[in-house]
């Protein structure tokens, strides 16, 4: 065959957290900015996370995580609620949130990767922005770690996709260039509008 194409990983999808008022903190394990919350999914004022829009677990810890932040969003409502589920919740949501941590140690990106990456590799598809691109913007800022400078000067995330499909691996490449941490170039900044989705009464009343 001509190409292999491979998938290392999942990440979280945080542009919405972000747009909605949440702050974003380092998270090492992940190499990825991710929602700050507290233990229920609290990350602002009537502002609760669950699943993949706060943190990678799989598909059982997103729903334990919803069923953590909904009784959240009723304790804060005033609501009643029975203690001792949500400490049952939180300890099979934690479980799966432990597993999954094992899972990115276990098995890490091999960071010298985005080093060797060839320069001709499309990195933005939508802009068809090439690795060697980035690198040489990364590599020209000076005092200034910032992955939006690069994205300002190459578009490398500025398609359609909105760095959704490019962005974390084009810090990784730049953080490379610059032979800094990825941390140090932050994070793509999300782009508004968002179009939300309609949830009917019923299908609410359901769950």
């Amino acid at each position: 065959c001509d190409a292999v194409a491979i998938g290392h990983g999942l990440r979280a999808e945080t542009q919405l957290a972000e747009l909605a008022g949440a702050e974003l903190a380092y998270d090492a394990t992940f190499d990825q900015w991710l929602p700050r919350t507290d233990a229920d999914g609290r990350a602002a004022d009537g502002l609760y996370l669950a699943g993949d829009g706060a943190r990678i677990g799989g598909a059982a810890a997103a729903e334990l995580a919803g069923r953590v932040a909904a009784m959240a969003c009723l304790a804060d409502l005033g609501r009643s609620i029975d203690k001792a589920e949500l400490i049952r919740l939180r300890t099979r949501r934690d479980a799966y949130h432990a597993s999954q941590e094992g899972l990115a140690q276990a098995f890490a990106w091999p960071r010298h990767a985005f080093a060797d990456l060839p320069d001709e590799t499309v990195l933005c598809r939508c802009e068809n922005v090439t690795a060697g691109a980035v690198r040489a913007v990364a590599r020209s800022l000076e005092g200034v770690s910032d992955i939006n400078r690069v994205k300002a000067l190459t578009r490398c995330g500025m398609g359609r996709c909105q760095a959704r499909m490019c962005g974390l691996a084009a810090v990784e490449v730049a953080a490379a260039a610059r032979q800094e941490a990825a941390e140090a170039l932050t994070y793509y900044r999300p782009q508004p509008p968002v179009k939300p989705i309609f949830i009917p009464e019923p299908a609410l009343s359901e769950v």
